[in-house]
């Protein structure tokens, strides 16, 4: 008997660490958004707020200065609490101080979000010194932070609210048809919003766009009994579009005036900003064919068109995606974006004497202008030079165009510069790096570690996740991969691939983050035994001017022909399993799925196409036309490209799902396709998402990566 208990003690000492050691698995409600373990398995993140050059932490209950006037961190310094703020108020609470923002470097004030509006609380004289309600009915409500005049729209007027409280009525002939206020030409040419306040907050830019003359598309809202229609005016590509013109609300005179433009008709307007001195406005103009666009002036007291202070044409497109951004320390000089040498760059002009430099340039693309050091006379960028797949911050001096890196220069950043532009509050990762916040010096290039988080994973079984590069389909041209190897991975098996895809403009999936930016489901699909692949082809984002617009007036053409050479790589692996191959992508990705299903029908067994685009003649006139001209400019590209020529060849199981209320890549497009395959004796599946837009978003999300992942089990299912 005591020899059969110390066997017991023996034998339950091997096994508990063992039990002990075991990962824990991952469910979607752990890895997609909107599930209900989704945050807390997310890298602990720092909340924190610029006061002019000084870091504020805000936390639920308190926000205290964590660095000094030299960059250097200092013991947390509470200036207020909740409790503190909640005492200063009457009728209302502010629930945390997360959202903090302290928008005035030289006073002691908060602006903070309540249960009823917002107010700026004085911590120095612990009361509340400003105060606003929230508005009801309103929608883009933009303030500005100087007057504390807000901007918003109700109604489809414009009205503005200003900082005493009074409302003024801009508009009164606000309609679904004629709009103030809002986003216009379909959120393209990086618009997305209708207003624009002047440096101080005495005048109003805004757009006012008439689309009376455009088609509706008939969306229905099935919430109604009987459902009832809802339709949303969509241009589509060649048809008529709408005309936008921009006016100019000087608060203190309740008077408006509109820029003396012309002709609105197949006109865009877009980035628009605001001299220093508010007398003046500045506005990209580009013709409907997308082949041109002009910087113009105009005075903001009359309207008067003053002058074209720059000119640029390609004979495919140019896309003006930034407003001008005028030098703090200089205002008679302004800096302009563009992409006329091949990639985004940064290039200096004179109000009065036009373009003096080329401020960067090199085989890189300057991704954002973050601000200035003032101090230094120099613009803080951050651009991927470092890393074509990363994203890294630099100080470029204007008198010389040195560039300094200021980050590590590995991994994707994400910063805030500080008001005069001393610090950076920088958050950031790599394939290696979980996540870190750090506070960078923009003058002297150092760093100092705020926060490195531990891995919120580091107890679930995490497939391996590498990255790499293939040749495009032009045998020159590198492309960027990952590729996530199955939980549990033995090379001596044979695994399904999926292959998840996007493949359009403004989008890059392969970045020099954690995991590489892989999404959840990737991790679950690989926990299921799946190997699952991404690869950014030619025509995706941020890779310059040439390796974009090779897919013009053919979409999709060129991007199957780079995934193909993905499926080689694939197939050369020994434990993959070519003859079971699927793919999965949204929107553009859908698009893709969809393409590669019906032009390569014998490689790919299983797709899920979400919200594709089926044909481009159905698609919106600004980002079709600009990619594809119009349907009579190039009817050979659009019959190419068009996916209803192409249903008679789908052979394995493709499911479509789409946002049964997509007002982006309307239903027109699928219920299009699966007509022209009832007609071709094909069979795709359906299945649609009531109420949802593009996206399937909230709690929802995981019901629909629940359905994308029961197709694949049920067809592409690895043998376990």
């Amino acid at each position: 008997m005591k020899l059969i208990k110390i066997m017991v003690a023996a034998l339950l000492l091997t096994t508990i660490p063992a039990m002990a050691q075991q990962k824990k698995q991952f469910t979607l409600d752990d890895l997609v958004p909107g599930g209900s373990n989704f945050w807390n398995l997310y890298p602990q993140y720092m909340y924190a707020a610029w006061w002019g050059d000084l870091l504020v932490k805000t936390e639920v209950d308190k926000a205290s200065v964590i660095s000094n006037q030299k960059g250097e961190t200092i013991e947390p310094q509470t200036l207020f609490t909740a409790g503190e703020v909640n005492s200063a108020l009457t009728d209302e609470r502010v629930g945390n101080l997360m959202l903090a923002t302290f928008p005035y470097p030289d006073k002691t004030q908060a602006m903070l979000p309540t249960s009823k509006g917002n107010v700026v609380y004085d911590w120095e004289k612990k009361e509340v010194v400003w105060r606003t309600s929230r508005l009801e009915g309103a929608s883009d409500e933009e303030m500005e932070k100087t007057s504390r005049n807000t901007a918003f729209v109700r109604n489809w007027n414009l009205f503005v609210r200003t900082a005493d409280g009074e409302e003024l009525q801009v508009s009164t002939d606000g309609s679904r048809e004629l709009q103030y206020g809002k986003s216009v030409h379909r959120d393209e040419f990086g618009i997305s919003k209708g207003t624009f306040w002047s440096p101080k907050g005495n005048r109003l830019a805004f757009y006012r766009m008439d689309q009376s003359m455009v088609a509706d598309y008939p969306q229905v809202n099935i919430d109604k009994t009987p459902a009832e229609l809802d339709p949303d005016k969509y241009p589509m590509a060649g048809q008529t579009s709408h005309k936008v013109t921009v006016g100019v609300y000087d608060v203190a005179t309740r008077e408006t005036v509109y820029l003396q433009a012309g002709d609105p008709t197949d006109r865009y307007f877009s980035n628009i900003a605001w001299a220093p001195d508010e007398k003046t406005i500045y506005m990209v103009e580009s013709p409907r064919s997308q082949d041109k666009m002009e910087l113009v002036s105009y005075d903001a007291t009359t309207g008067a068109r003053l002058k074209v202070h720059y000119t640029e044409t390609h004979p495919k497109y140019v896309e003006p995606l930034t407003p001008i951004t005028f030098l703090p320390w200089d205002s008679n000089k302004f800096i302009l974006q563009s992409q006329r040498d091949g990639y985004n760059h940064l290039y200096l002009f004179d109000v009065e004497n036009g373009l003096e430099r080329q401020l960067t340039s090199g085989n890189f693309v300057v991704l954002e202008l973050t601000g200035f050091n003032e101090s230094e006379k120099s613009v803080i960028i951050k651009s991927n030079e470092a890393s074509t797949i990363g994203e890294s911050y630099y100080s470029v001096n204007v008198k010389n165009g040195k560039r300094t890196l200021l980050d590590s220069g590995s991994g994707t950043h994400r910063a805030q510069l500080s008001a005069n532009g001393k610090y950076l509050f920088d958050r950031w990762s790599s394939p290696k790096v979980v996540s870190k916040t750090d506070l960078v010096n923009t003058s002297k290039q150092k760093t100092v570690n705020l926060l490195t988080a531990d891995d919120p994973w580091k107890d679930y079984d995490v497939p391996e996740i590498t990255g790499g590069t293939l040749k495009a389909a032009d045998g020159t041209t590198d492309l960027y991969y990952r590729l996530i190897k199955p939980t549990n991975f033995d090379p001596a098996k044979k695994y399904p691939v999926v292959i998840y895809v996007y493949g359009g403009p403004h989008a890059q999936m392969v970045e020099d983050a954690r995991n590489y930016s892989a999404g959840g489901w990737e991790i679950y699909m690989a926990q299921l035994g799946y190997v699952v692949f991404v690869m950014d082809n030619r025509g995706s984002a941020d890779r310059g001017l040439e390796f974009e617009n090779v897919t013009f007036r053919h979409l999709g053409q060129n991007e199957m022909k780079d995934q193909m050479k993905g499926v080689e790589f694939l197939k050369s692996l020994p434990y993959v399993d070519g003859e079971r191959i699927g793919v999965h992508g949204w929107s553009f990705g859908g698009f893709m799925t969809t393409s590669l299903m019906c032009n390569y029908p014998d490689v790919f067994k299983v797709g899920v196409a979400g919200g594709p685009v089926i044909d481009w003649k159905y698609y919106e006139v600004m980002y079709g036309e600009r990619y594809m001209d119009t349907p009579d400019e190039n009817p050979e590209g659009y019959a190419e490209t068009s996916l209803l020529n192409k249903a008679d060849q789908l052979k394995g199981r493709l499911q479509i799902i789409i946002g049964y209320n997509d007002p982006t890549c309307v239903p027109q497009h699928t219920l299009s396709f699966l007509k022209a395959c009832v007609d071709a004796g094909t069979h795709p599946d359906f299945f649609a998402y009531p109420g949802h837009g593009h996206n399937v978003l909230g709690t929802d999300r995981v019901h629909l990566h629940e359905r994308i992942t029961r197709y694949f089990e049920d067809y592409l299912k690895p043998i376990r």
